[in-house]
């Protein structure tokens, strides 16, 4: 095996939760498929939160973790400390529309106070099958080979003037899902930062690993050596 990766998984991890307990999962089966070791390690959001720069980039990766998360201020303020960095990030779930979020605070995109994503759109505490449109030559390819349905938790439609703004300044939006709303979003001027509404973790197996996984974790060792 060749460098063996660090990953820190920022989340309140419960484990009554299935999306924890594959996120971990999920990791391994991209271990295994990528013939790489990776050791992953599991922040509360209240200690990521304290996190400095250099504290950060002792891993080769961070991943949002799906919520429940005990407070969202700290998930807003991680999220932006991440943003400014050039670490491979992969956030699936809630961290979806905190990252926007923190888009619009970061470059004033809201200010007369405006609702400019709505709440959750799925009800309660379920998953719900979600299809994915590829928009972007890069996901055409990670879903070749792969079913484009997805369980989600998560879903938000977001004002289609924010939408254009963002994505002419600072994402590009990889994949829609049927409702016809960004689904899968990634950052302009970062190598990797991917975030997404579903939870790619729930559909993996040993047998087939999820392809949007284990191109986060080749994006880490690319990363990697590059910094070497």
């Amino acid at each position: 095996m060749s460098h063996v990766l660090k990953i820190a998984i920022i989340g309140d991890f419960n484990f009554t939760y299935n999306a924890h307990h594959a996120t971990n999962l999920a990791l391994d089966h991209a271990s295994r498929f990528l013939e790489t070791e990776i050791n992953y390690y599991w922040i509360k959001l209240s200690e990521a939160s304290q996190l400095k720069t250099s504290q950060l980039h002792e891993y080769d990766g961070i991943w949002i973790s799906p919520g429940p998360y005990k407070n969202l201020f700290f998930l807003s303020g991680v999220i932006d400390h991440i943003v400014q960095q050039k670490l491979p990030t992969l956030i699936t779930g809630e961290g979806f529309k905190s990252l926007v979020e923190v888009l619009i605070n970061r470059y004033n995109l809201n200010p007369n106070g405006e609702k400019l994503i709505s709440d959750n759109l799925v009800e309660g505490e379920q998953f719900e099958k979600v299809s994915i449109y590829p928009h972007t030559d890069a996901l055409q390819k990670i879903y070749e080979n792969h079913s484009n349905v997805e369980l989600s938790s998560a879903r938000f439609s977001l004002y289609p003037q924010l939408l254009d703004y963002l994505v002419g300044e600072l994402i590009d939006i990889e994949g829609y899902n049927q409702f016809e709303e960004a689904e899968i979003i990634s950052l302009k001027k970062h190598a990797f930062f991917v975030a997404c509404g579903f939870c790619p973790q729930i559909s993996s197996t040993r047998e087939i690993p999820h392809p949007l996984v284990y191109t986060f974790i080749k994006a880490c060792q690319n990363a990697r050596k590059m910094a070497q």
